[in-house]
C-alpha cells in the first residue's frame, strides 16, 4: 500500500475514529469501559504515527484495530454513536527553494497544512542558479530529504528542469496554490496562465501575507550571518560533481 489515494483514505478512516474517541471520551462511563477507549486512542495515536512515517499498511492495521474496539463497546450497548463520513482533504500546493529550513518555513508549512495535505514543488538547482545567481546552500536532494521530514508535509517533488510551474500544476491538480508574500509576482503570472489553460475555475490561488518576523527568519539573512563568522567560511555540502555541475 504505497499508493496517495490510499494514504488518502487511511487518513481520512483516522480522522473518524478520532473524532468518535473525542465525542465518547469525554462522557460519564465505567471506569472498564474508559480502559477500553483510552487503548483505542493509543492505537489511532500508532496509527498517526505510522502514517505520518509512510508505513501506511502499518497504520491502518492501528486504526482498525482502534475502530474494533469501540465498535465493541458500541454493540454491547455501553456507548453509543455513529461513524462520520469524513470528506478527504484538498489538495494544498506550494513551491520554492526551501534552502536552509528555519521558522519562516515551518510556520509557512503549518498554515499549508492547516488548509489541507501539502505537496512541496522544491526548486532545481539550476533554477535557483538561474534566477537567483548562485546555487542554494544546499543541493536539491537534502532540501527534498528534509521537506520530507517536516510532518506538515505530506509529498515532495522535485520542480522542472528549467522552471515550468504550470506543468507541475497539471500533473499534481491541486485544489489551492499557496504562496508566500514574496511569492506575489509569480502568483500573477500563475493566475494568468491558469485562466487561459482553462484551470482557474478549479484551483484556488492563495497568496499568504503573514509573515513570522525575526532576525534569522529568512535565509539570505542566514547565510549572511554565516557569511560574517569566519569558521564558517569555505564549507560546502555539494559533492566535487554538483560543484562542477
Amino acid at each position: 500500500m504505497d499508493k496517495e489515494g490510499d494514504r488518502d483514505k487511511v487518513e481520512g478512516y483516522i480522522k473518524g475514529v478520532e473524532e468518535i474517541i473525542s465525542r465518547v471520551g469525554g462522557l460519564e462511563l465505567p471506569s472498564k469501559v474508559k480502559e477500553v477507549i483510552d487503548l483505542a486512542n493509543a492505537y489511532v495515536n500508532d496509527a498517526r504515527y505510522y502514517l505520518e512515517k509512510g508505513d501506511v499498511f502499518t497504520s491502518l492495521a492501528c486504526v482498525a484495530y482502534a475502530e474494533g474496539l469501540l465498535d465493541s463497546l458500541r454493540f454491547q450497548g455501553l456507548v453509543d454513536f455513529k461513524w462520520p463520513k469524513q470528506p478527504l482533504r484538498k489538495t494544498v500546493l506550494v513551491g520554492g527553494v526551501f534552502d536552509i529550513i528555519h521558522p519562516g518555513h515551518l510556520f509557512f508549512l503549518k498554515k499549508a497544512w492547516d488548509m489541507g495535505r501539502v505537496i512541496v514543488v522544491v526548486a532545481r538547482d539550476t533554477t535557483v542558479l538561474r534566477f537567483k545567481g548562485r546555487k542554494p546552500v544546499f543541493p536539491e536532494r537534502y532540501r527534498k530529504q528534509l521537506l520530507e521530514s517536516i510532518k506538515y508535509v505530506y509529498k515532495v517533488v522535485l520542480g522542472e528542469p528549467g522552471f515550468n510551474p504550470i506543468k507541475v500544476i497539471k500533473e499534481i491538480k491541486p485544489d489551492i496554490i499557496l504562496l508566500g508574500p514574496d511569492q506575489e509576482k509569480i502568483g500573477r503570472s500563475i493566475r494568468e496562465t491558469l485562466e487561459k489553460e482553462t484551470l482557474g475555475k478549479n484551483i484556488k490561488v492563495v497568496v499568504l501575507n503573514e509573515v513570522l518576523k525575526g532576525e534569522l527568519f529568512r535565509s539570505s539573512s542566514i547565510i549572511a550571518h554565516i557569511k560574517s563568522d569566519p569558521k564558517a567560511r569555505g564549507q560546502s555540502v555539494y559533492t566535487q560533481d554538483e560543484q562542477d555541475g
